[in-house]
């Protein structure tokens, strides 16, 4: 990952504990807590793709792992956050850019039953039974409905400081690069001359040629042949 998507995902996964932890883990809801953290890593893998989602995921679940009043094994939310940013990246829009609501709704519920359904299951292997006691239907309805409820607020803005700081040209809106030009842009930097693929560029090249030759003939004082 570029230096600017780490900054980035780094500031906005720190945010997005610190509110979780101090602010949402205290409101006492009924069920699961709305999972900010989550969000946030969707929100991230659906611009960066499938590596940068996973990367992101395991940082943010790692992190989650060890900041207080964390009571489970470190590890296990960054095998679960690494799975669904892995996950949410697949399902990436072309050019990490939203066409309507549902795709990105349809991938928060996804996302929110399948973290609640891997905690479980990883806790399970490791001796925790909390979500049994809970119950588990409860906790994957309130997880579902909290991050549907929070997915609005919180998705599309991470989504678009996501690619107003990503300087990839194949991601932003603007004057787009296309993957065919991309090697002719590079070769025509730093000449001032633009690199055709047919007659329109070697004609081009070879006026551009000969306007040269002649103003360096007048300068010289050459008489061109």
């Amino acid at each position: 990952m570029r230096l600017n998507r780490i900054l980035l995902a780094a500031a906005l996964v720190v945010v997005a504990l610190v509110i979780q932890v101090s602010v949402l883990a205290r409101l006492h809801l009924p069920g699961a807590v709305p999972d900010l953290l989550l969000l946030t890593v969707v929100g991230l893998a659906m611009v960066y793709g499938h590596v940068g989602g996973a990367l992101v995921g395991f940082g943010a679940g790692l992190l989650a792992d060890l900041a207080p009043p964390a009571d489970h094994a470190a590890g296990r939310y960054a095998l679960v956050l690494c799975v669904i940013g892995y996950c949410a990246g697949l399902v990436r829009p072309e050019n990490g850019r939203l066409k309507s609501a549902t795709g990105p709704m349809a991938v928060v519920v996804a996302a929110a039953v399948g973290s609640t359904l891997l905690y479980a299951g990883v806790g399970a292997l490791v001796g925790d039974t909390a979500a049994r006691h809970v119950g588990l239907t409860g906790l994957l309805f309130s997880a579902a409905l909290y991050d549907l409820l929070l997915a609005p607020f919180v998705v599309p803005g991470v989504m678009w400081l996501a690619r107003r700081t990503d300087n990839d040209p194949l991601t932003e809106n603007g004057p787009s690069v296309k993957a065919g030009n991309i090697s002719s842009g590079w070769l025509s930097s730093g000449t001032g001359l633009r690199v055709g693929g047919g007659r329109g560029g070697l004609g081009t090249l070879k006026a551009k040629a000969r306007t040269r030759s002649a103003r360096v003939g007048r300068i010289k004082g050459v008489k061109r042949l």
